[in-house]
Parts: C-alpha cells; sequence; structure tokens
C-alpha cells in the first residue's frame, strides 16, 4: 500500500472482509506539476490484485471539470469555468463529437452538464457574460446543440441536479466572476438553490443561507430524489473578507424539501469543501483538499462532522456500495485511489502514473 488510509472509527463499527472486487470509475486529470497536460478517461481498481489500471485516456484541450457517464462505457466531459468546449468520447476513448460554445454566443460553461429524465436532452450551467446572469443551457443529447436556454434566477450557476419529478436543482455559486474568471465585487454576493420547472423554465422555489458570504457548489443526493425521504447535501465555499471568519466558516447545507439549513457549524478548519457524496445511509461525505481530510455528516448526530479520511489533496468522491449494501464512499487522493466504507478495513491503489485528479469522478461499475 502506497499509504494508509487514516480513519475514524465509527461507534460500533464491524470489521469485515473486503467485498468488490473491482470498480471502474470516471475522472478528470492532469500530470502532477499545473502546466501538465489534461485527461479524462476510465480507471479500473482491482481491489483483490493491487493493481489501479487506465482503461482508457483522452487527452483534453485545457482543464476539465464535470463528467457524465453515457451508456457504451464512453464519458461526457464538460471543461472548466467559464468553459468553452464539451465533448464526447466512447467505451474505447475515441473523441466522436466535440463543441466549442463561444460559437453559440455570451454564454460560457459553468463546469456541470446532466441528462434529462427521459435522456433526450442534456442541462448545462452557464454565465452569459454579457449580462452576467445564470442559465441553463438546454442542449440536444445527441447533437450537443443548444435549443433552448432558462435562467436560474441567481449569478455563477455551478452544479445541477434532477429532482424526483425530473425538474432542476441548480445550486448559484453567487458569485460575481469576469470573462477571466476573477472574482469582483464579492459584496455583492447572492448564493441560492433554485429549482427549475424542466417543462417550461419557469421558477419553482428559490432557498438561501443567512451567510452571504457561503457559495452553494455541489450536490449529491443522500438516496435515489424519488424517495420523499432523500435529503440534498449541498457543499460551501466561503469568501468571507478576513481569514479567520472563512476558517470558522460551515462547508455543508441540508435542503429537505422544504427548508434549506445549515446542520452543523463544525467544518474543515478552512471552510472550502471541494466535493461531496453520500455515505453511510443519509450521510453525506465532503471532501477538502486544501485540508487534506474528508468528513462524514450523518442526520443521526446533525450537529457533529467527523474527519473519515486524513490524507494529502484528499477531494474526489463519488458513493461506492463496497460489500454491503451501500454506504461507503471512493476517493482521490495525491497518493491514489481509496475506498472507506463502514464496515470494512480502509484499502488504497497507487495511480497509474503520476497524476492530480480533478474535483470530480463518477464510479460506471462496481462488481
Amino acid at each position: 500500500m502506497a499509504a494508509a488510509l487514516a480513519v475514524t472509527a465509527l461507534p460500533g463499527q464491524v470489521r469485515a472482509a473486503a467485498g468488490g472486487t473491482r470498480a471502474v470509475v470516471g475522472a478528470a486529470w492532469r500530470g502532477p506539476r499545473a502546466e501538465d497536460p489534461n485527461f479524462a478517461g476510465t480507471l479500473v481498481a482491482d481491489w483483490e490484485a493491487r493493481s489501479l489500471a487506465f482503461g482508457y485516456k483522452v487527452p483534453l484541450p485545457s482543464r476539465p471539470h464535470g463528467l457524465m457517464a453515457e451508456a457504451d462505457g464512453g464519458l461526457l466531459v464538460c471543461s472548466a469555468r467559464p468553459g468553452t468546449w464539451m465533448l464526447r468520447c466512447d467505451g474505447e476513448g475515441k473523441v466522436v463529437q466535440r463543441i466549442d460554445v463561444q460559437a453559440e454566443g455570451d454564454c460560457r460553461l459553468g463546469g456541470h452538464v446532466i441528462a434529462s429524465a427521459d435522456g433526450e436532452r442534456l442541462y448545462t450551467t452557464e454565465t452569459d457574460f454579457a449580462s452576467g446572469k445564470g442559465k441553463v443551457g438546454v442542449r440536444d443529447r445527441r447533437t450537443l446543440a443548444k435549443i433552448a436556454e432558462w435562467d436560474t434566477h441567481g449569478l455563477d450557476p455551478h452544479q445541477l441536479l434532477l429532482d424526483g419529478q425530473g425538474h432542476l436543482f441548480v445550486a448559484n455559486g453567487g458569485i460575481p466572476r469576469t470573462l477571466q474568471d476573477r472574482k469582483v465585487d464579492i459584496h455583492r454576493m447572492d448564493a441560492s438553490l433554485a429549482r427549475i420547472d424542466t417543462a417550461n423554465g419557469q421558477l419553482l422555489g428559490k432557498w438561501k443561507v443567512a451567510d452571504p458570504r457561503l457559495s452553494l457548489r455541489h450536490m449529491a443526493w443522500s438516496r435515489p430524489p424519488q424517495d420523499p425521504d432523500a435529503l440534498l447535501g449541498i457543499a460551501m465555499q466561503a469568501e468571507h473578507d478576513l481569514e479567520a471568519d472563512r476558517r470558522r466558516a460551515p462547508i455543508l447545507a441540508v435542503f429537505d424539501g422544504k427548508t434549506l439549513d445549515i446542520p452543523t457549524r463544525e467544518n474543515d478548519g478552512i471552510g472550502y469543501a471541494g466535493d461531496i457524496a453520500p455515505a453511510l445511509h443519509d450521510g453525506f461525505a465532503l471532501s477538502s483538499h486544501q485540508a487534506d481530510v474528508a468528513n462524514l455528516w450523518h442526520p443521526g448526530l446533525p450537529d457533529k462532522m467527523r474527519p473519515i479520511i486524513q490524507l494529502k489533496a484528499a477531494y474526489a468522491l463519488t458513493g461506492w456500495h463496497g460489500p454491503a449494501e451501500g454506504g461507503g464512499i471512493l476517493v482521490a487522493t495525491a497518493y491514489g485511489l481509496g475506498h472507506w466504507h463502514p464496515s470494512t478495513p480502509p484499502n488504497l491503489l497507487a495511480w497509474p502514473e503520476p497524476m492530480a485528479l480533478d474535483n470530480h469522478w463518477i464510479l460506471i461499475e462496481e462488481a
């Protein structure tokens, strides 16, 4: 093992024999240096053989961000904010489509893309830099061409997810930015969670946290959103003027279908959550790569947050079933791909070559 996962045991935790021998993850990364080339592709983890290998890797024109799995094993890759390109590769890593959104006008991509409930359309977060308004780009699934544009009723939209009715939740980060991605006029921050009707783009609801300097960025459902008890976890990033205020800032908001609350002030000591994933049955794992930690929040102890992974550059997260019915996570670290499950000893597989993962990855397959 390249390094040991430092894990805080949970009350009543049972150490079980490791189950689940294989996982395939869609990921985006660059080489270890900031100026190194960017790639997207798949990583194949074999826990028994203790190996991690590339399934395929695709060179990218610039930094990627959000990923979406395709039915053929390929990926849809969205460039990082303010993004100019989106591309599709097949299950063998061949680029089959690429668009340049600069040809469409003043909008640039916010970094995330998802498919509609019927699979016919794509939704992308975007900013119209002529007006500064946040937009949802509605795109044809097959051609990637934009066919409509909806207002997010906020600034700096980042991630978006479908709810149980097929409508959209959009995290408006709320930060005014220039086309060069420079933050400006932070005092005008206006972060919000917006629910948008996918039949017509109308606003169905809008919620805010009390502190206007908390930016809502990434989201995850605790269980399938069709379940009436599903919680929506939202990872936050502090934008306060003073470092001391940022270090004290909470990093998690939770929406229960009616209210948007901050359940705990416990945080990462930095005030900057990089990614979020469902974990431990209605809980959430939040990564903080600047603090080298991933924390666990659970509704059974809503005022608490505890570290479950303490490794350098803990960053991209995805839910992982592991040997049981669920509750685990896969995490990218500086050393490699790790897994954590409440009933299984932690494990870590070294990267197949020196590389640094971006914010996000997605679990495509596990066996």
